[in-house]
């Protein structure tokens, strides 16, 4: 163990105190920050493995934006509209055409349908569900690429665990942390949550804290849409009793202690384990990070575009922190899955909610998302995927789920339904996969969510095969998936 010196009660960091060479000394041979060089060492060269690879869309994002559209958005009403079918079927809603023959939405839709030129709709995503497919189950795979161990009979997991397979998040930044001094992983405006189950898969579960994401969950309820316009990161800046001078001390500290011990030194030295210590300490002293969340320094327009609302806001503060330098930013739906108003879990209420809530919120702030980054030209490395655990069921009223449904809802469905993706070599104006006349089954080409995992990890330059070990030391895969390089031009 380290054995910091110094008279009880004092400031480590004061100059006057004074460090022998046998304080220095006193380090354990056998770990270091609770980690062995040889522990060290074999992360170093899976890391390295990880990033072996190639094929069409390999690498060539620099950042990912995961819009993840909790609750599960019916697509026969948004993107996917069916016509020729039963009533009951049928969306209440008219289909518009757009920018590309073939990719034709619901009116829902009108920004949307002004940039399909610049994305991929998969209209084929599909899985079959083990037990009830109910949302805490679907949530967890489609984050982590694994099913849960335990579910309850009416699909319910148990809370988050060290045990938990890591938020795909989590994957990347320990494999590829970001070049730039900033906050690697960010999540926002609200953890993932069903019921009473509060952020499962939303940690880096075995990997350890160290990896989850930063969560900026501002206050406020679900319904209150200007909760972004109180945004706090006062964790980002130094406290107030702690100068930089002070700070400065510390660093001096840390490097006259490792100064005074040449073998670990130089033992380590190639692997850069001081990279992250300058890290931290450059993000809290230099107001970057904090700089990024200032949503302020956009103008009126630009913040109308994205729309005034928290699921818009939020958009634009991930385009914001892809452009700082964050790695990985997840955007979850600004509504818990099981309610009413803006959610996606329409059960009940299907048309007013989605023409006069869901439906705008969700065109504005991804059309504006997708727009805003291609003129900037940050779409050319930057994936953005835009997904729900699953899709609703094509027959209104009906109960696939064990959920009662009215005449104007829909229950949960996931053999068929759509996801969005844009950006880093993805195909602009393409539509993958069909669905049947009704839009109960894929007919060409499905896509598991798993794969869309691996195409992420894919198209950051990440082997989605790539073997981690979990809290049994038990090695796990990723995902077991192929990423879908059709995707890509």
């Amino acid at each position: 163990m380290l054995r910091i010196p110094g008279q009880a009660g004092k400031d480590l960091c004061d100059k006057t105190l004074g460090v022998t060479r046998r304080d220095i000394m006193r380090v354990g041979g056998s770990a270091m920050l609770g980690m062995s060089l040889g522990q060290m060492m074999e992360i170093k060269a899976q890391a390295e493995e990880a990033t072996e690879g190639g094929g069409p869309g390999w690498n060539k994002a620099k950042s990912i934006i995961l819009v993840y559209l909790q609750g599960g958005p019916s697509h026969l009403d948004l993107w996917d509209p069916k016509d020729d079918v039963p009533d009951n079927v049928r969306s209440v809603f008219k289909r518009i055409k757009t920018k590309v023959p073939g990719m034709d939405l619901t009116e829902n839709l009108p920004k949307l349908a002004q940039i399909t030129d610049k994305l991929t709709m998969v209209r084929s995503m599909s899985y079959t569900p083990v037990g009830l497919f109910n949302h805490t189950a679907a949530i967890y795979q489609i984050h982590t690429g694994y099913t849960a161990d335990k579910v309850s009979p009416s699909g319910q997991l148990e809370p988050p665990s060290p045990k938990d397979f890591p938020n795909f998040g989590s994957n990347i930044i320990r494999i590829k942390p970001p070049e730039e001094d900033m906050l690697p992983f960010v999540m926002m405006p609200r953890p993932l949550q069903e019921s009473n189950v509060v952020n499962k898969s939303g940690t880096a579960g075995f990997l350890g804290r160290a990896y989850d994401p930063y969560y900026l969950f501002p206050p406020g309820g679900d319904l209150d849409q200007t909760k972004m316009d109180r945004i706090n990161v006062d964790d980002l800046q130094l406290r107030p009793e702690v100068s930089m001078g002070r700070l400065n001390r510390r660093a001096r500290l840390r490097d006259l202690i490792n100064s005074g011990m040449p073998q670990i030194d130089r033992a380590t030295e190639k692997y850069g384990l001081n990279k992250y210590y300058e890290s931290a300490m450059s993000l809290i002293s230099s107001g970057r990070a904090r700089d990024a969340f200032d949503l302020s320094k956009e103008t009126e327009a630009t913040r109308d575009r994205y729309g005034r609302t928290t699921f818009g806001q939020s958009c634009l503060l991930a385009r914001r922190l892809i452009a700082a330098g964050t790695r990985v930013v997840e955007v979850i739906w600004p509504k818990v899955a099981n309610s009413d108003r803006h959610s996606f879990d329409v059960h009940t209420g299907l048309s007013a909610r989605m023409k006069n809530e869901s439906g705008p919120m969700l065109d504005a702030g991804l059309s504006a998302l997708i727009g805003d980054l291609d003129e900037r030209g940050m779409l050319e490395d930057t994936l953005v995927v835009a997904i729900g655990e699953f899709g609703r069921s094509p027959i209104r009223g009906v109960s696939t789920s064990g959920n009662s449904n009215t005449d104007d809802g829909r229950d949960h469905w996931p053999y068929c339904y759509t996801a969005i993706a844009a950006g880093a070599g993805i195909k602009r104006g393409y539509v993958h996969g069909e669905s049947d006349k009704t839009g109960s089954s894929p007919l060409s080409d499905p896509v598991h969510p798993i794969e869309m995992l691996a195409t992420m990890y894919h198209s950051i330059g990440i082997n989605p095969h790539t073997i981690q070990y979990n809290h049994l030391n038990q090695p796990r895969e990723l995902v077991k998936a192929a990423p879908v390089t059709a995707l890509f031009g």
